[in-house]
């Protein structure tokens, strides 16, 4: 049986649309080679990749009454995601995601409308009940639920995806109480390991950090010293990176919930991240538990282990 998870985070409809590469040289017209439409947002995929995963996974989100909130509504329901913490809005988020021939991505999410809602509360506190971790993804209308989940007891794990500055407003209210912090690589102003030791000397409660360095694989800090280093692997080649980051985390927190050990947790993490990737929709396909460790089997990864305390 899964671990029960409380997820926070946006449900929105996403547009892949196939461009020629970065920069986009500008068109009055531009026939794409292919666009897809399906369920978007950092929150409804975290949630998913739990679920099908086998986790008992409660998603606290907003979806409008509009045209895109029945999509999104649809293919909440068809992934056993449509529970009570889904409540309705004024209007729902859109993105469209860029995507180039070598799988790179430019991502134009649209948050205006459910940022500017206020969750309830005690839908939210509802939710954590039994919870074993609550995942707060950096969303305005999460940042309110920070308390509920620190006063309930709850671990928290959180990734505040690209990020450059360790003391950055926006994020601190995520960092000052996250036990469990990812960010992407793309803009760090350091070395990897570098950014672990100073996001776990600056944030004492965190227990671990870890960064998504994309083709350099992902790297893991523990608060005892270890530095955990897991090459990539791309399975079936790479198509479209956007779900790149979401797929990581979940599927680390499902693994670390279930096995107990961070370094088989990213090494399943590193796995089904790069086989997401080779898909052209990668948001529209999981892998169960039994098909990840059938892929660890034909696919295995190196890791290393060493020291963030000591210089690496």
């Amino acid at each position: 049986m899964g671990s029960r998870i409380v997820v926070a985070g946006v449900a929105s409809l996403a547009v892949h649309l196939a461009v020629d590469g970065f920069p986009v040289r500008y068109a009055s017209v531009s026939t794409p080679a292919w666009v897809d439409a399906g369920l978007g947002g950092a929150g409804a995929q975290i949630a998913a990749v739990l679920r099908n995963l086998g986790d008992d996974v409660d998603l606290c989100s907003i979806v409008g009454a509009d045209g895109a909130g029945g999509l999104v509504r649809t293919q909440l329901r068809a992934a056993c995601l449509d529970g009570p913490g889904v409540i309705e809005g004024p209007g729902s988020s859109h993105s469209v995601v860029l995507v180039a021939p070598d799988g790179k991505r430019m991502v134009y999410p649209h948050l205006t409308v459910v940022n500017a809602i206020r969750y309830p509360e005690d839908r939210f506190v509802e939710a954590l009940a039994g919870a074993d971790l609550a995942v707060l993804t950096n969303v305005d209308f999460v940042r309110e639920l920070l308390p509920a989940a620190v006063l309930k007891g709850v671990r928290i794990a959180v990734d505040v995806n690209v990020i450059a500055d360790i003391n950055e407003t926006y994020h601190r209210p995520w960092l000052d109480v996250a036990d469990i912090i990812f960010c992407s690589g793309e803009q760090l102003p350091c070395p990897a390991a570098e950014w672990i030791a100073q996001v776990l000397i600056r944030y004492p409660g965190a227990a671990m950090a870890a960064v998504g360095c994309g083709p350099q694989g992902s790297i893991l800090g523990l608060r005892d010293g270890r530095l955990v280093t897991v090459e990539a692997v791309a399975p079936l080649g790479v198509r479209n990176t956007s779900s790149a980051g979401d797929s990581l985390f979940a599927t680390f927190l499902h693994s670390w919930l279930a096995k107990g050990n961070p370094a088989e947790a990213l090494s399943d993490a590193v796995v089904y991240a790069g086989w997401r990737v080779g898909h052209r929709q990668p948001t529209s396909v999981f892998l169960s538990g039994a098909e990840l460790a059938q892929l660890r089997l034909r696919h295995p990864v190196r890791v290393t282990v060493g020291r963030w305390d000591q210089g690496g």
